[in-house]
């Protein structure tokens, strides 16, 4: 008979098995990952994971769900350290900066995997998904509020993201060699995308997102 565990037990094995696979699927894509080397690593039988997940996609599935809620959760908290619509922004692009750096092989799951299950399969994962998409958004808005920008907001919030993606998945392939540091480079392209949806571009403030984020020198611009 397998033994009973309690509700933190088996919250505590999941989000264990959640850290393991995340590194597995990071590292071996999702073809190289077998229940087989999760169990392992884990230190259980190889039936065990079917007491928490239908199959090896459904691991993937929480695997980027969990990554997308602490994106969120770290979203939110610069949000609300914010109260000018502007400073949100910079406080939201230095927190996504600041994540991505943290978490690399979250990042690399939750947007840069080749093969990832339907959100529309897996209610969490949708729900964690759109979630870390609100506060770039509410922040957005807030501006247009304000008369700073103008645009439909999500798909502003859409075009800082991929803006903000691209210098990410760069250096994380270590191919941001431009001759200048990450930083920079995330400050200019903030400060060129913002102005460019500002009511006043003549007036719009430079955004700092990068002076007060991830930090890297001129030399490990490339790392």
């Amino acid at each position: 008979m397998p033994r009973v565990l309690t509700a933190e037990a088996e919250r505590a094995f999941r989000e264990r098995l959640c850290r393991v696979a995340e590194r597995q699927f990071a590292r071996l894509g999702y073809p190289g990952v077998t229940l087989r080397a999760l169990t392992e690593e884990l230190g259980c039988s190889r039936m065990t994971p079917y007491r928490y997940f239908a199959d090896k996609e459904a691991i993937l599935a929480a695997v980027r769900a969990s990554a997308f809620a602490r994106l969120a959760e770290a979203s939110e908290a610069a949000a609300a350290g914010a109260t000018d619509p502007l400073d949100q922004l910079d406080a939201l692009g230095r927190a996504y900066l600041r994540f991505a750096a943290d978490e690399p092989d979250a990042y690399r799951l939750m947007f840069a995997f080749p093969e990832t299950p339907d959100t529309g399969q897996y209610a969490e994962l949708a729900k964690q998904l759109k979630r870390s998409r609100r506060p770039m958004v509410d922040a957005v808005r807030g501006a247009g509020q304000a008369g700073l920008i103008v645009g439909e907001p999500d798909t502003i919030a859409a075009v800082l993201w991929a803006g903000l993606h691209g210098i990410i998945t760069l250096q994380l392939a270590d191919k941001l060699h431009v001759g200048t540091s990450h930083d920079a480079v995330s400050e200019a392209m903030m400060s060129v995308l913002l102005r460019g949806f500002a009511a006043d571009p003549a007036a719009h403030p430079r955004p700092a997102v990068a002076r007060q984020g991830v930090s890297t020198d001129e030399e490990g611009a490339s790392r």
